[in-house]
């Protein structure tokens, strides 16, 4: 065993080597970059501050360094290989470069990590949601290889055709399905505001408020009424309080909530604020 004084003075000096060394790392956004020397993890806040990628970097400074330039394919080849592959599903991204992905299959991944869960990938240079990638795992995190050649195609282009549907999770049903792809489109879904249930009834009162704007009321509640119309509250821009019953197809009027004189559907909710509004002159 070394002794530690000797021990120290190896440290102090492979520290005071540091300044105008080069070496080759991963910056993720936000991020610092690290080097491991003799067992030893230093690690760099670098310049630019923005670059995100595979580059060559020579410390100036305790805790600085400086990008060269970025690092050639080959060189890039060579530092993943110390890491094992995996097979893994992109599912959306996180912030820049980076992706939350999920194992292709659960069981294999479960003996490499003991737990299933969504996996953060890094440095991804291409593909996107669905798309079956290669990945080298350090232990915590994945770093983007390759879209995965050898994958069957089918099976993405079917669960981007069925996000495009807005099919949900639960009524998604192709041949070749499997439990990781139906979890890899839960996870994509849950992301979009069309699978929230709220999002319909959010899109519905922005139509209504927009329609009743342009005529000069206001929009005060609404409900469903069946399939084909709106129970709609509104005001005038004087204040005055009316109900509606709106149609959902095109907002025409089933039953203004006044007498019109059996011409409700002639109008729609934009020109029934006029009409409320100057019922004296339109039907005299």
């Amino acid at each position: 065993m070394k002794n530690i004084r000797h021990l120290l003075k190896e440290l102090a000096a492979q520290e005071c080597d540091l300044p105008g060394k080069q070496f080759l790392a991963p910056a993720v956004q936000g991020g610092r970059v690290r080097l491991r020397m003799s067992g030893i993890i230093y690690t760099f806040e670098i310049e630019p501050r923005g670059f995100e990628g595979w580059g060559i970097f020579k410390a100036t400074a305790p805790g600085k360094a400086q990008l060269m330039e970025p690092a050639a394919f080959l060189q890039i080849a060579q530092y993943l290989e110390q890491f094992p592959q995996a097979r893994l599903w992109l599912t959306y991204p996180l912030r820049g470069q980076t992706w939350l992905a999920y194992p292709m299959n659960e069981s294999d991944w479960r003996q490499r990590t003991g737990t299933v869960k969504p996996v953060v990938v890094h440095l991804v240079g291409e593909g996107g949601k669905f798309e079956p990638v290669v990945v080298r795992w350090d232990g915590k995190n994945g770093w983007f290889e390759a879209c995965d050649r050898r994958a069957d195609p089918l099976p993405t282009e079917q669960l981007r055709t069925e996000l495009k549907r807005l099919t949900h999770p639960k009524n998604l049903s192709f041949k070749g399905l499997t439990p990781e792809m139906r979890t890899v489109y839960e996870q994509v879904a849950t992301k979009m505001a069309e699978f929230n249930p709220n999002w319909q009834h959010y899109q519905d009162e922005k139509r209504l408020q927009a329609a009743l704007k342009m005529g000069g009321g206001e929009l005060q509640s609404f409900q469903e009424s069946g399939d084909e119309y709106w129970t709609v509250h509104w005001t005038t821009r004087t204040g005055e309080q009316h109900t509606s019953a709106i149609s959902k197809q095109d907002l025409t009027v089933f039953s203004s909530g006044i007498c019109l004189s059996g011409r409700d559907r002639d109008f729609d909710l934009q020109s029934l604020i006029g009409v409320i509004e100057n019922q004296d002159e339109w039907f005299d």
